[in-house]
């Protein structure tokens, strides 16, 4: 008997019986449709442009894409829209399955997992084991796993993207936590669509549309117990968090923290293209070699689009990613100069002198 219950000898569900094509099954392969379609067309990458944020580079023609498969209703809608929709837009597609030996069974589970992904006629199909630290917390620690396990999915088969199952509500519970931390806007913009290794298809559908797509496919669901677990963040935000603000403020809380993500994301994009418009204008190099900013015209900006050059500059010119306050601090040489000293950041230091605001490598 195979995992999903079927005899031996007998063909699964998913072979025997094409689904008939219901709004949520045709919703996710249109979705599922469209990521691909967008990932093609995106502008090719630039070789001698190596200042800004990095952009994705397009999806190749025929290539290989992997569904980061976990056998839930989400992953496991993804998995079979991509089946159906990947080789009729010109690629290929598996599916990797991380195990991350969190409790009992869980080599079962991914079994299963990797036999469905099978019968969907996903090729290659990877089951990755990992082992999970409590570094950074268990979610995070999670995270960190998985992402290293699709990592070597990748390498191993040269496969352009990893697909990934999160869905509206997801995206929304991110927003919510973004917000709860004050992280400011590039975690308010939630979830990338496509960074270029992974792409979320899904994030403008709600997760009763995965559920009801699995329903429509009769795809056996595996409900993952620590979805349920309050001891996780992301779950109370789920199950407490946002019913409450949906009970109070109406319906709609988690669609509008999406279009809230978005708009932030359109934004951010904007303010990503001015700044370096701005900063290739303002920077320079001194004889010893530093990198400096003008300190006038960095002064003439507004406060978003110059605190927005310094860290394009430190992340462009040192590869470091500043944090608000160390941004501030930098910023403060040139709205609030007293004639203070230094500001030393990891493996940065930056000075005003002469006008001018010069960043030199420390290490």
């Amino acid at each position: 008997m195979h995992l999903d219950g079927s005899e031996a000898g007998q063909a699964s569900p998913d072979r025997r019986r094409r689904p008939r094509l219901t709004p949520p099954i045709a919703d996710a392969r249109r979705a599922v449709r469209s990521a691909l379609t967008a990932a093609a067309a995106l502008a090719p990458h630039d070789p001698h442009d190596d200042h800004g944020p990095a952009r994705p580079v397009p999806l190749a023609s025929g290539a290989l894409v992997l569904v980061g498969l976990s056998g839930g209703a989400d992953s496991l809608a993804l998995a079979a829209a991509t089946a159906f929709e990947a080789p009729r837009n010109g690629f290929r597609a598996g599916a990797v399955i991380v195990d991350h030996a969190l409790q009992p069974g869980s080599d079962a589970v991914a079994a299963r997992a990797a036999e469905q992904a099978t019968a969907l006629g996903l090729d290659p199909v990877l089951v990755e084991r990992v082992q999970v630290d409590n570094q950074g917390g268990p979610e995070a620690a999670a995270r960190d796993a998985r992402h290293a396990a699709f990592d070597r999915a990748m390498a191993a088969t040269g496969a352009q993207r990893i697909l990934l199952g999160h869905t509206l509500d997801d995206q929304a519970e991110t927003v919510m936590l973004g917000l709860a931390r004050g992280s400011g806007p590039s975690s308010l913009q939630g979830m990338l669509p496509d960074t270029g290794r992974l792409l979320r298809p899904f994030l403008g559908l709600r997760r009763s549309h995965t559920r009801a797509f699995c329903d429509d496919s009769g795809l056996k669901v595996w409900d993952d117990p620590h979805n349920d677990d309050p001891s996780y963040t992301r779950v109370r935000v789920r199950a407490s968090v946002l019913p409450v603000l949906e009970r109070e403020l109406g319906p709609g809380v988690a669609e509008a923290l999406a279009r809230t993500a978005e708009q932030l994301r359109e934004d951010d994009e904007a303010l990503d293209g001015l700044a370096l418009e701005w900063a290739q204008e303002l920077v320079s190099q001194t004889d010893e070699g530093a990198v400096a900013l003008d300190v006038r015209g960095l002064a003439a900006d507004p406060a978003a689009l110059r605190q927005r050059i310094i860290r394009l500059v430190v992340s462009a010119e040192f590869g470091v990613s500043l944090t608000r306050a160390q941004t501030l601090a930098v910023a403060a040489l040139i709205t609030d100069w007293h004639g203070q000293g230094a500001v030393d950041l990891p493996g940065v230091r930056v000075v005003r002198q002469n006008g001018l605001l010069t960043f030199q490598p420390t290490t």
